[in-house]
């Protein structure tokens, strides 16, 4: 069927040559009658050999209608890039003024691929010269698409605004004013940041947005200026603070603007109009004055007005107190119970003083009750966090959060629960706002914005590349991605693709997130020309760069590394032996052998084994994941190797971390072995089954990893000697040695942990606010109570330091794993004096709950180390500080705890 439909598309080619029909005579039911033929290409399959002929017809006959149409709508099914055909075939027709067949290829080209900004273009000036109103959508696709189109951005607002539509209006004007900004065309951008002053004055920070693009692409003075318009409202309608604030940018731009100062002093009229002393600190403060710097005298103004009576303010050692009375330049300040009324010069208040706001965390926590602050706080986080965050300059971190809260209003653990919900009103409340230069820290908005803008704002202040990867991807599930700002994020990876010098993780993260992004939003399309196996086979170290992708919850870098590996190189089943060992995905092993590359799985695990140094992780994953696995079982690796092998892991990680080499890695890989090998006794089962000598190898190994936890090998030596009571250690009978270790029992543990906890919770605050009273008593020198105080801070630091250092050593010992075959911790030994003739007992434990006086003595002094591993009816003798000591064991017993 194939071959009969090319031999009829030639055949429609060679009569159009022969009677070169001309323009005139085409009409629409001829491109449906083509349209046809294309459609029955694809179902029968043969679009390239089709597309072939035509484009062969072509090389010599360049303005063949039936080719160029033929070609051009199978390129398009073909998702292929070359509009060229079709670009020219439709220029063909415009040129000859065929208005509606030019409207009808348009049509079919975007039914195909409705983001072609040619077809687009083209249609919307063939609807101009019909005067169809079909122009509008075809205007609003066009704006969608091309983020630089300004011009029709500004008649799509125009028609909405005089159709009484000023919600589009005002949204179109917007994209307007951020693309004439944007192509830097002044005029355009006045024109219409007027219109949205008329229509928008509320919108202040989208303003502010527009304020700083103009800033920094146009003139700060221009942008100045432009603002101008927006002062004007906001001092008319008497929204003081917004006024005051945009006085200050302009004067920011120019210190030397007389009509800004002027505009500045009447504002603070209207604020305080009922100051008492406001036309004082005016004139103390030199607002007025030319000859004095505006910032600085807005400095001292600002720092006096806060003075008057019913305001609350700080001192560091009086804490929060209430202006009662202001009497020329006298303030009665009252700080409370414990330190009373104070009367202050205005000059040294300014000095010694913070002025406080009603609404300051400080105040609310001195002037309401501790119950019902954590009521309100528990019960309205936004509130809280609006509290706090304006109570620090409007600008503050979670660090600074939490110390204003815990322990002083919410309990560590109720914190925990609050700063989850916390973090997730920060994140969706449009109210709350990212400093422009730190991510950290966070910010309250009088007024909502758009999550475009939200996202926009965190994604300037973010300077962690992989983090503004995620902001990109939150925008696009979350907010608009036809915004400009939408443009304005990608356009960054663009860029940086464009321009990298050499391959390293963030060009490779840059490609995949443009992939990514394309994938969904087709005509956003960059045209980089870079593939993936070009930038790859620039890479040095793939697996390298595999780890230092650093994925969030919103990105999935690693995956589609992983994929773009699999669909877009020949040799991906070498790159993912390659990189399997750091990648440790069970699905890469599946598509090898699914894709007939058993041999080369097998041959890494092989490997990997031999090899276990530099393919560890490998090793754990093999062992774990693949035990029962056909293909392992066939690699004749025995469950006995791959055992030893893990146990020389093991002790090879030891050896790192006590070298600090990758400690943090060394502990994970720790971890995982130890799961593996003690957690459902898997190694002491395998000896256990076998004989002993298989014991003997294994147990020996064991117990040559020093490090190791010295009850693990307790427990084992014990059920050693349950199955085989005479085996012989061969040289390890003698001692346990503990190392590092510290076994002590669960009770005790809890103890020291309350310890702990009770020195760093209660009496270090404790201590901090005795040096804190200290210090406001002046002359450190002669001050015996800072002296003191100090003192025992250094003896409360340094017992905290050795509590938790030991709680990091100490092993919590299992009573599950006691013996009585020998003598170990957690039995109660009988004994013999044979030099007193007296019988004597005593309980091994461990340096905690050593009590010598009740017969408890530890495993780590010197009595109980000579008694450890003794058996019953086993004789004694041995030296301690030149006293020898004697004795026969009478009988081993277990503690019960």
């Amino acid at each position: 069927m194939s071959e009969t439909l090319i031999k009829s598309v030639q055949d429609m080619l060679n009569e159009e040559k022969w009677t070169r029909a001309a323009i005139g005579n085409y009409t629409k039911n001829h491109f449906i009658e083509l349209a046809a033929v294309v459609e029955k290409a694809r179902s029968e399959n043969c679009m390239d050999e089709v597309q072939a002929a035509c484009d062969e017809h072509l090389s010599h006959t360049k303005n063949s209608i039936i080719a160029l149409y033929i070609s051009g709508m199978l390129g398009l099914k073909k998702k292929t890039l070359d509009n060229s055909p079709l670009i020219s075939l439709v220029n063909i027709f415009q040129d000859n003024h065929k208005n509606p067949i030019v409207i009808y290829l348009c049509e079919s080209i975007l039914d195909e691929d409705e983001s072609n900004k040619f077809a687009l273009r083209t249609l919307a000036n063939a609807y101009r010269e019909e005067n169809s109103d079909k122009i509008w959508d075809v205007y609003e696709s066009l704006v969608k698409l091309d983020y630089e189109e300004a011009d029709i951005a500004k008649l799509l607002a125009e028609k909405y605004e005089k159709d009484g539509n000023t919600e589009d209006a005002v949204d179109y004007y917007k994209k307007a004013l951020l693309r004439y900004v944007n192509r830097k065309t002044l005029n355009q951008v006045k024109e219409i940041w007027t219109k949205l002053v008329s229509l928008i004055p509320e919108e202040i920070d989208f303003f502010y947005l527009v304020q700083r693009k103009i800033a920094k692409s146009i003139s700060d003075i221009r942008s100045a200026a432009l603002m101008q318009e927006l002062f004007v409202y906001y001092k008319e309608k008497g929204d003081w603070d917004t006024a005051i604030d945009i006085i200050k940018l302009i004067l920011s731009v120019d210190e030397k603007d007389s009509a800004a100062r002027k505009d500045l002093v009447e504002c603070f009229r209207g604020k305080y109009a009922d100051h008492s002393r406001l036309e004082d600190y005016i004139r103390v403060s030199n607002l007025t004055q030319s000859w004095r710097n505006v910032f600085e005298a807005l400095g001292d103004f600002e720092k006096h007005i806060a003075f008057d009576a019913k305001n609350f303010v700080f001192h560091r050692s009086w804490g929060v107190g209430l202006i009662r009375k202001v009497e020329d330049d006298d303030l009665v300040i009252n700080f409370g119970k414990k330190f009373g009324v104070r009367n202050m010069s205005l000059k040294m208040a300014v000095n010694a003083l913070q002025p406080l706001h009603k609404d300051h965390i400080w105040v609310l926590k001195a002037t309401k009750s501790k119950e019902e602050l954590a009521k309100m706080i528990k019960a309205d986080k936004a509130w809280a966090l609006k509290v706090i965050i304006k109570s620090f300059g409007n600008n503050c971190d979670f660090k600074r959060i939490k110390a204003e809260l815990v322990p002083t209003i919410l309990t560590a653990g109720e914190w925990t629960s609050w700063n989850t919900g916390a973090r997730k009103v920060l994140e969706n409340d449009p109210t709350f706002g990212v400093n422009p230069n730190d991510i950290t820290m966070y910010t309250v908005r009088d007024r909502a914005i758009s999550q475009e803008e939200k996202l926009s704002n965190e994604f300037k202040a973010q300077k962690n590349f992989f983090m503004r990867i995620d902001i990109l991807m939150r925008f696009a599930e979350d907010a608009d991605p036809e915004s400009e700002l939408f443009a304005d994020i990608f356009s960054y990876f663009t860029g940086y693709l464009r321009a990298f010098s050499s391959v390293n993780e963030q060009t490779i993260a840059a490609f995949l997130v443009i992939k990514r992004i394309v994938t969904r939003f087709p005509h956003m399309n960059p045209g980089i020309s870079y593939t993936f196996e070009q930038l790859y086979n620039e890479i040095e170290n793939p697996n390298a760069v595999y780890l230092a992708l650093k994925d969030t919850k919103n990105t999935y870098l690693r995956k589609d590394f992983i994929n773009c590996i699999r669909t877009l190189l020949v040799d991906w089943p070498k790159q993912y032996v390659r990189l399997f060992p750091t990648v440790l995905q069970a699905d890469m092993l599946t598509a090898l052998l699914n894709n007939g590359h058993k041999d080369l799985v097998s041959r890494l695990a092989v490997t990997s084994f031999e090899n276990y140094r530099d393919y560890r992780e490998a090793v754990i994953f093999f062992f774990r994941d693949c035990q029962n696995e056909e293909w392992f079982t066939e690699t004749g690796i025995s469950f006995e190797k791959q055992l030893i092998t893990l146990i020389h892991i093991l002790d090879l990680s030891y050896r790192e971390i006590a070298n600090h080499r990758d400690t943090t890695e060394n502990r994970k890989i720790n971890r995982h072995i130890q799961l593996l090998l003690f957690k459902e006794n898997t190694l002491l089962n395998y000896m256990l089954e076998n004989d002993e000598d298989t014991i003997t190898r294994l147990y020996t190994l064991v117990n040559d990893v020093r490090d190791l936890d010295p009850a693990i090998k307790m427990n084992m030596r014990n059920r050693i000697l349950e199955k085989h009571s005479g085996f012989k250690f061969y040289g390890m009978e003698e001692k346990t040695v503990v190392t590092r270790g510290l076994i002590v029992t669960a009770k005790m543990m809890d103890q020291k942990k309350k310890q702990l906890e009770h020195i760093v919770s209660v009496e270090i605050p404790e201590n901090s606010k005795e040096i804190g009273e200290a210090l406001a008593q002046g002359d450190l020198r002669e001050n015996a109570e800072y002296k003191a105080a100090k003192e025992r801070q250094q003896q409360l630091n340094a017992s905290a330091s050795r509590l938790q250092d030991e709680i990091d050593r100490a092993q919590v010992f299992d009573p599950s794993t006691i013996t009585t075959a020998r003598v170990s911790f957690g039995n109660t030994v009988f004994l013999h004096n044979k030099e007193s003739g007296e019988e004597e007992e005593y309980t091994i434990l461990g340096p905690w709950e050593s009590d010598p006086d009740n017969k408890i003595i530890s495993y780590m002094s010197p009595f109980g180390n000579a008694l450890m591993n003794a058996k019953e009816g086993d004789e004694l003798n041995f030296e301690i500080n030149e006293q020898n000591y004697a004795y026969t064991v009478k009988g081993i017993k277990a503690v019960k705890f």
